[in-house]
């Protein structure tokens, strides 16, 4: 997942302030509506010569970086600026950067929770890289929020703790996760975690123990937090249990078995309905949608849940699928389904998924 879709870092001078600037923007916390993209225009940053930018120790890269490079789905074109960054201090100085010259910027992980434009980004891509892991006490761990999800919950089974066995089915990072609240198979994020440290558009880093926060099934308070440039970092606390390994492995094997694993996808594209006793899988399947394309789009065979890029999907291929797969469901059962999955339009104008 990432929502990772995705942020990242560690604690730092929380005095460090960012001027405010008239336009601006935060992670994948924005989605937009399931409508056509911009057709009539080339893609946004169509150089031939790939042009950089060095500002306090970062490059930026202008034009060349492709976001289906950068996302799960293998979908997206060019962004306009494009940089990484490994710890903290690069986070605050790539988001200064872009709001010292009123840049819009997304920050992203592994892209597993993202539909990008093929018209690509006007604006700056931050990559996500802080991926150190602190080993507190026993059971304890503080990720960057760049640290593959799946990985943190592989190493902590295998240490012998529970509460992240389904963690190693999701292949986003430990920011994307708690941003959405990643879970399956019963658990959630939101369960284990002891305390997130974030860093607001104003340059501040803030540290927020759970208790402060409110999480939901695939929501959090950070979807709602207006001031958040990114999630920092994340302390887990887990139980030990003799049982967590064999119980990963069981989960694994049944993924393996339920899920297009080796096909490009975003995961679950929707939500499930609440309070209906039935998943979005279920409705997709039953309304007859297994094996439904549109161009290079097409609804799993395996999972009803998963729509798959074929190797030739363009971004409208997969808003059209969507649309036709809402459509068709809420025809058949009256249930009208939410997108998990964000959608970046190219030029960045805040809306929502249509409802």
């Amino acid at each position: 997942m990432e929502i990772n879709f995705p942020f990242s870092t560690s604690r730092q001078n929380p005095s460090l302030m960012l001027p405010t600037p008239p336009t601006l923007t935060k992670m994948a916390s924005m989605a937009f509506p399931v409508v056509q993209s911009p057709r009539n225009s080339t893609p946004i940053f169509s150089s031939n010569k790939e042009q950089t930018q060095n500002w306090n120790a970062l490059k930026f890269v202008r034009g060349k970086k492709l976001l289906k490079d950068l996302s799960t789905w293998g979908i997206g074109g060019p962004c306009n600026y494009f940089v990484q960054v490994f710890h903290q201090t690069h986070l605050l100085s790539a988001i200064r950067y872009c709001r010292e010259f009123s840049i819009p910027y997304v920050v992203i992980g592994k892209g597993s929770n993202c539909l990008f434009d093929d018209l690509g980004f006007d604006g700056c891509v931050i990559l996500n890289q802080i991926d150190f892991l602190e080993r507190m006490e026993p059971g304890v761990y503080r990720a960057g929020s760049g640290f593959r999800f799946n990985h943190l919950g592989s190493l902590s089974c295998n240490e012998g703790f529970t509460g992240l066995e389904f963690a190693a089915g999701i292949p986003g990072t430990v920011g994307g996760a708690t941003y959405m609240n990643a879970g399956a198979n019963g658990q959630e994020t939101a369960n284990v975690i002891e305390s997130i440290d974030i860093v607001t558009t104003e340059g501040n880093f803030r540290t927020l123990n759970r208790i402060d926060l409110t999480f939901g099934y695939r929501s959090s308070s950070f979807q709602d937090m207006d001031n958040l440039a990114a999630i920092v970092a994340v302390t887990f606390r887990l139980e030990h249990s003799g049982s967590a390994k064999k119980r990963q492995q069981e989960l694994l094997k049944r993924r393996r078995a339920t899920q297009p694993v080796n096909e490009r996808s975003a995961g679950s594209v929707f939500r499930n309905p609440v309070n209906l006793g039935v998943s979005a899988a279920e409705l997709i399947d039953k309304a007859g949608l297994k094996g439904c394309s549109i161009g290079g789009a097409m609804v799993s065979n395996i999972h009803a849940n998963f729509l798959v890029n074929n190797g030739a999907s363009t971004s409208q291929d997969m808003l059209n699928l969507i649309a036709l797969v809402k459509d068709k469901v809420h025809s058949k059962f009256g249930v009208e389904l939410e997108e998990e999955v964000l959608y970046f339009h190219p030029y960045w104008n805040y809306a929502k998924w249509e409802r």
